[in-house]
């Protein structure tokens, strides 16, 4: 089989393999360097990289003298999977050779769960050849158990419930969870399942708390018994992140009124009081009476992708990872060690946030067929809905690839929306148009389709008064039980609107998450930079809990797939 070393040629992927984060950390060395490919849930993001580096200054070589180099990069852990998956499919088709430098050759996901799904997954195309290890046989790298996290004046009230989610399923505020706590409306914020493992093993406890029983004990059947007290808990959603650092983040950033408790790592706690200002709160983590540890572990396929010299690199890296040197970078960034014996360290402290002894019952994983059932009864029953107000530039500028790569990306918005999910699609240049509605139905996105294939590019931009008029809109046709968020697309600086960017900033502050209408704010900035103010769009978002990005032709089909996760 070819050695894939950094001369091997990086092939386009499929437009699925687009939604990965991107790389953490490309080495550079000699051109005879092996190069080890890792693939990896974004947890252990920085651990890669950090390790990385320092496993490369100690030289490491192959049996031939050949000296390795790691690759790092993270996506997604349904990402992950989704990717080895489809790369299998086409290797069981002969699409690919398994010496296809698409593969990477290490694999780590963020939890046990969608590991199982990998080895449940891989199997069904490969029966018994049993390509990916068990659970038991890929070595643990670090862990960090699930748990609940909120400021530390609303913890204290969080810690005397026994069962939190069962508890959410009726509570409708703070106080009503404990009689001391504030009467503050409970904001939930959670990663989407279908890509984040944060997410996936929260709505898998969701499932066991409302039941009362372990996961692994659940039956298709308590799926569909407890979906309807899953969707109550659901319904006090703020949004659902594509990652869970950057949910993190963004409630610390954004307060209580947008988010009052979320559901993540225990690292993402330390990583929060560790970047915390002087004036911010210290947020806490509340561990549940029973959680999932989220074992994150070194999966190395016995796969005819896997070469000899591939498994040799790897078996290296994974030795490094787990030596009490490696260990220390894991525990530094707030991941509980692999292995026995490492100190956890300053950081595992209250402090941070964390309770270094903490004790509870370790969750096991479902069988894969309940958890494919939850992601189901999550998408079509569960979910809370989205009414989205879809702003689009179609001024002069955007003419030939900007406007053919937005119709395309756009198409496919409309065609993966969710049954219980609108958008209303605005389209604006020197003229602002009147709001087509779409839903997920066959008529909805028959409609959708015949607006996109009107979109032509001409005249001005009106961005601030286009982003008023979608603002408004919502306003009056507001959803209660739904995300209600904008997200303007554009790629030029405003010229033309009656409204001042100050008006428009003073619009918005009225109808942020302070307020009763919690109408989010996203905006894209479109093609080169320069062309169009980041700065402008950034505070636009600021002020109503959203965030900005930057795409292009290239990028924006990746970009408006992770933005669809948020709602």
């Amino acid at each position: 089989m070819e050695r894939r070393g950094l001369q091997s040629a990086r092939y386009l992927v499929p437009l699925s393999f687009s939604l990965l984060l991107g790389a953490c950390n490309l080495s550079v060395g000699t051109d005879d360097a092996f190069q080890l490919d890792v693939l990896l849930g974004s947890a252990l993001r920085h651990f890669c990289e950090d390790a990385a580096v320092d496993f490369e200054q100690s030289q490491p070589t192959l049996a031939d003298g050949q000296p390795i180099r790691v690759h790092c990069e993270a996506a997604g852990s349904g990402d992950v999977v989704d990717r080895v998956v489809t790369l299998a499919e086409q290797l069981q088709r002969g699409a690919i050779a398994a010496d296809a430098p698409e593969f990477p050759t290490l694999i780590s996901v963020d939890g046990e769960i969608y590991q199982s799904q990998l080895i449940y997954r891989t199997n069904q195309l490969f029966p018994g050849q049993n390509f990916i290890p068990d659970v038991t046989d890929a070595p643990l790298l670090a862990h960090s158990p699930m748990v609940f996290m909120a400021e530390e004046d609303l913890a204290t009230g969080l810690k005397q419930v026994d069962n939190l989610f069962d508890a959410l399923v009726d509570a409708e505020t703070h106080q009503d969870l404990d009689s001391n706590s504030p009467p503050l409306t409970i904001h939930f914020v959670h990663t989407a399942p279908t890509r984040s493992n944060s997410g996936l093993q929260t709505l898998v406890t969701q499932f066991a708390a409302v039941s009362g029983q372990r996961p692994e004990a659940l039956m298709e059947a308590d799926v569909r018994q407890y979906e309807s007290d899953v969707q109550q808990i659901q319904n006090k959603i703020t949004r659902y992140g594509k990652s869970t650092s950057s949910l993190a983040k963004a409630m610390v950033q954004n307060g209580p009124f947008w988010a009052s408790v979320g559901s993540f790592y225990e690292s993402s706690v330390i990583a929060a009081n560790t970047q915390r200002q002087p004036d911010q709160p210290l947020y806490e983590a509340i561990y549940p009476a029973a959680t999932f540890t989220s074992n994150m572990r070194a999966i190395l396929p016995g796969a005819p992708w896997v070469s000899a010299e591939e498994k040799e690199a790897a078996e290296k890296f994974i030795e490094f990872l787990r030596s009490p040197d490696a260990q220390r970078i894991a525990t530094d960034l707030g991941l509980r060690p692999g292995v026995p014996g490492v100190p956890l360290g300053p950081k595992f402290s209250p402090q941070f946030g964390v309770d270094p002894d903490a004790t509870y019952d370790s969750y096991r994983s479902p069988a894969p067929e309940v958890v494919e059932a939850m992601i189901r009864s999550w998408e079509d029953v569960a979910k809370k809905s989205s009414l989205v107000a879809v702003v689009i530039d179609s001024s002069g500028s955007m003419e030939g690839q900007k406007i053919a790569a937005v119709q395309a990306t756009l198409k496919t918005y409309v065609e993966n929306l969710g049954a219980k999910n609108q958008i209303a699609l605005i389209d604006f240049d020197s003229e602002i148009r009147q709001p087509v509605l779409i839903d997920g139905t066959s008529e909805g996105r028959g409609r959708g389709i015949r607006f996109i294939s009107g979109l032509t590019a001409d005249g001005g931009t009106r961005l601030y008064d286009a982003s008023l008029v979608a603002r408004n809109w919502l306003q009056q046709n507001l959803r209660a039980d739904a995300i209600n968020a904008v997200l303007v697309l554009t790629d030029g600086e405003d010229s033309g609107s009656q409204v001042s960017f100050d008006r428009l900033a003073n619009e918005l502050q009225s109808s942020n998450f302070s307020s009763d209408d919690r109408i989010a704010f996203f905006t894209v900035g479109y093609g080169k930079e320069g062309e169009f103010r980041a700065d402008i769009l950034e505070e636009l978002a600021s002020l109503n809990g959203g965030y900005y990005s930057k795409g292009d032709p290239s990028t924006i089909s990746r970009l408006m797939a992770d933005l669809q996760l948020e709602f």
